[in-house]
């Protein structure tokens, strides 16, 4: 009776206890640096229509980022090859998250929204600017 009593508790106190490995999400969740496909569309103003492009992103774990980016509009190349940004981030408990990305060259923020995946490996983004409708899916790059 007492063996069996030892195995219930212990086989209890076991599956209470965090398993090494676990996942939390947190802004250290996101970090490193992340490729990222752009697309979308800009709905109006001098720049409406079609958005292609590749960033590279490199997020700090404390809630900062930086990155490089190229970004067509309606088939047009940028005027800078590479344009560089920086930014802040905020990942929730629940893996969702948002941020602001601004840029040298004076173009507009971008607010952003993502849900983080694959235990952190991907980040999946909307951008919430109003007159867009741009998504862009990043991987982790090691």
């Amino acid at each position: 009776m007492i063996k069996t009593l030892a195995i219930v508790f212990l086989t209890a106190a076991a599956g209470s206890v965090p398993a090494s490995g676990q996942f939390f999400c947190s802004n250290a969740a996101l970090q490193g640096n992340y490729a990222f496909t752009i697309t979308g569309q800009i709905l109006a103003g001098p720049t409406a229509g079609g958005v292609a492009g590749v960033a590279m992103t490199n997020f700090d774990g404390q809630g900062n980022l930086t990155q490089v980016d190229h970004v067509m509009h309606n088939g047009v190349s940028p005027a800078t090859a590479w344009r560089p940004g920086t930014g802040t981030y905020t990942v929730n408990s629940d893996c969702t998250g948002n941020g602001q990305i601004n840029f040298a060259d004076g173009s507009p923020s971008l607010q952003i929204y993502f849900v983080l995946a694959n235990l952190g490996q991907e980040i999946h983004i909307v951008v919430s600017n109003t007159g867009t409708n741009i998504t862009s899916l990043g991987v982790r790059r090691y």
